[in-house]
């Protein structure tokens, strides 16, 4: 053997051992060093886990009506690979498309290119969603499907794939203080925010060894971790008395158009929320159509404001507890000086002469309580009050967001103002936990929401809550006197700035307020922020209520806002006192005498005028009709009209007025503009108008109307709820 080959043989023996050994060592790497991780690799490619979801807490109403609760649904895929394979496109799409409501071009196209996807390589998907048209729509919507599936013999090419979804049977009903749970599971305000660790539980699993194609191993080692589900509550809010104040609002939303409403019901005792609403609402099950974020905010707790007069109730809860209150002494109203100018009362500075303190309640005079809060009380004994009431601090009631609002008087000119209700910020929830102090005796009381936690395996309660005492505020004589004082801003019909809440048959203390919007760091001449607070009965308080209307439409005259919110406030009390039993004063037997007032000669006067003449005679009116002048009036000039009934100003030929929407209203309100208007009623049952329809007989109209009693309204209201939760009839719709 040459050199040249001795030297190819050792260097192919060299590279073959080393071979040899790095063949070795690999061998060492993967049994010995490599082991673990290659072992756990395995496990991991033939063990599966099983994701199990657990079920979301109920959310219950006092009584025990479901307002929130997990529920069926389904998700609809297709399968591009099958649909396709069989010549299906137009099929499918012709199946779908209605139940989906993807009628539209854009929504077809869309539709065409989920049931056409194709891989990279050209190749069909075998499974696709349809996002979000199809996505966890309801169990009707489902069935449809389904039953159009076997129809078309559309097996294997689209699919209903079982899920679960946060609905809320109610809809709309207390949308604020529940909030609502996205489809793809990310929780969004109100109480679903608030609770969410309480409500959501723990999800389980499922583990099982599976084959090369995901196949359970028959015989397999399984692990189950089971769910452990969340916790229910069972809220203060009443669903009937919610509704209530969702109408009551609605109704003055529609007809003021204010930037918002808010209104709050509780029982004063207890501070228990029994119906918290706002407008502009949304629809939790449909949270994705809105027409601003702010259809979302809770500005019962969210949003803060200049008061106004509704917070005199503070300056005169503190001078009556001090001793400085007088009803009978008098004062120069009109206007007054302080430190850094004058300050006036509502009626530009005229005031009404040398008047009572008690007249000046009624009248709701600013001069008045910057005498009793400014001169007599003082900078620290005022602030004290307002501290000791829970202004300038969070009422810690469980909802998200709330705000704490601004007391601030460092300057003589801002404690002066602020006893009147100007330069400091409220709540809508601080106002009504300070009225409620004034009706239960003094108590300032911790604002609840929630009354009991459940299991929701069992139905067992967990933790009940019961009312928490924050502090004394005033001595129980101090708050009745208050009580008997604001009982008469209500009760006198000549001068009390409350009177069109007054009720037939209750006793009922309130206040007014009306404050100037500041806009562009500027009061607005023009612009206002209305409100209405006040309890009933006024001997045993069993509903404490407020009413705020932001900017509502009232022409610039400010004295029509007690018109928007005091109706408001007077409809939501009624209704509730009514539901809850309460006897009216001549059911307890007492002697009742019907207030009547003499109606204005209004006819020929012009619409504003004349709206003017009724208002300052504390008459509720509706004018029929789209003329400038009244050519008719109901009741005659000159005549009496009962406090709470409605006058009606006519502003054209009755032929030419279409006939209003009469819903909510009274039998004889009904048949008094069936009268006016010359048309011929035919009523079916009592009480209020629930639906209506007009039929024309020649050139006759005649209205169908027909009445239920409040409790036949919610027994229906109930009925529908329960029906809807049976049928699972809520609207699913994209994203």
């Amino acid at each position: 053997m040459n050199k040249k080959s001795k030297v190819r043989s050792l260097l192919f023996g060299g590279v073959f051992t080393l071979l040899f050994f790095g063949l070795l060592y690999q061998v060492y790497s993967l049994q010995i060093i490599q082991s673990p991780a290659l072992l756990q690799k395995a496990q991991d490619s033939w063990e599966k886990n099983q994701y199990i979801p657990a079920q979301r807490g109920f959310i219950y109403d006092r009584n025990g009506e479901v307002l929130a609760q997990d529920a069926e649904a389904y998700t609809v895929a297709v399968s591009p690979r099958t649909i396709n394979d069989n010549d299906l496109v137009f099929e499918v799409m012709n199946a779908l498309t209605p139940l989906l409501k993807m009628d539209g071009l854009v929504k077809q196209e869309k539709l065409h290119g989920i049931v056409t996807k194709q891989k990279e390589d050209g190749t069909f998907y075998g499974q696709r969603e349809i996002r979000n048209e199809g996505w966890k729509i309801d169990v009707t919507t489902a069935e449809q499907i389904r039953t159009a599936i076997n129809e078309k013999g559309l097996e294997g090419s689209v699919y209903l794939i079982p899920e679960v979804k946060r609905t809320y049977p109610a809809n709309d009903l207390a949308s604020h203080v529940l909030g609502y749970v996205r489809k793809d599971g990310e929780v969004r305000s109100g109480l679903e925010v608030y609770f969410e660790d309480l409500l959501n539980g723990t999800p389980g699993y499922r583990s099982y060894q599976s084959d090369s194609k995901s196949y359970e191993i028959p015989d397999s080692k399984v692990t189950f971790t089971p769910p452990e589900n969340g916790e229910s509550l069972k809220l203060t809010i009443d669903e009937n008395i919610q509704l209530y104040v969702e109408q009551a609002i609605e109704t003055a939303y529609e007809q003021f158009k204010p930037k918002s409403m808010t209104a709050i019901a509780v029982d004063p005792h207890t501070m228990e929320i029994l119906g918290m609403a706002n407008l502009p609402n949304y629809n939790p099950n449909e949270y994705w159509d809105f027409d601003s974020q702010n259809d979302f905010k809770n500005h019962a707790v969210s949003s803060q404001y200049e008061p106004g007069s509704t917070f005199k109730i503070v300056t005169l809860a503190a001078a009556v507890e001090e001793g400085l209150f007088n009803p009978e002494a008098t004062y120069q109203s009109g206007s007054i000086q302080v430190p850094g100018g004058r300050l006036k009362d509502h009626n530009n500075g005229a005031g009404w002469g040398v008047i009572s303190y008690l007249e000046g309640l009624k009248r709701s005079s600013n001069v008045a309580f910057v005498k009793l809060g400014y001169e007599q009380l003082g900078k620290d004994t005022l602030e004290q009050y307002m501290n000791d009431f829970g202004f300038g601090q969070p009422t810690g009631v469980e909802l998200p967001g709330e705000v704490s609002g601004k007391i601030s008087l460092k300057w003589d000119a801002e404690v002066a103002t602020a006893t009147y209700g100007q330069g400091i910020t409220v709540t809508t929830i601080q106002q009504i936990a300070a009225m409620s102090a004034i009706a239960n005796g003094g108590k300032l009381l911790k604002p609840q929401i929630v009354k009991e936690i459940i299991d929701t395996d069992t139905g067992e309660v967990i933790e009940s809550f019961s009312p928490e005492v924050v502090r004394q505020v005033i001595s129980e004589e101090t708050a009745k006197e208050v009580g008997l004082y604001l009982e008469q801003v209500i009760s006198d019909q000549s001068i009390g700035t409350g009177r069109l809440a007054y009720m037939d048959g209750y006793r009922a203390a309130g206040k007014t307020g009306t404050a100037n919007v500041v806009i562009n760091g500027k009061y607005a001449n023009d612009i206002w922020l209305n409100s209405f607070i006040g309890f009933a009965p006024v001997e045993d308080p069993k509903i404490a209520l407020i009413v705020v209307a932001d900017q509502p439409d009232i022409g610039g005259n400010y004295k029509l806002g007690s018109s928007v919110v005091a109706p408001v406030f007077k409809e939501i009390m009624l209704n509730s006192l009514r539901y809850l039993g309460v006897a009216t004063k001549s059911d307890e037997g007492f002697s009742q005498e019907e207030i009547m007032i003499e109606t204005p000669n209004v006819v020929d006067l012009t619409v504003l005028v004349a709206e003017n003449e009724f208002e300052k005679n504390g008459l509720s009116y509706e004018v029929l009709g789209n003329g400038s002048h009244v050519i008719e009036q109901f009741p005659a000039a000159d005549s009496e009209m009962a406090l709470g009934q409605s006058g009606y100003l006519l502003t054209e030929s009755p032929e030419n007025i279409p006939v209003p929407d009469l819903t909510n209203k009274s039998l004889r309100d009904v048949l008094q503009i069936c009268l006016l208007l010359e048309i011929e009623c035919e009523v079916n049952g009592s009480a209020y108008v629930v639906d209506q329809e007009v039929r024309y007989e020649g050139n006759e109209r005649v209205v169908i109307l027909e009445l239920q009693t409040l409790e036949q309204q919610a027994k229906t209201k109930l009925e529908q709820t329960e029906e809807s939760e049976l049928e699972g009839d809520d609207v699913s719709a994209s994203d």
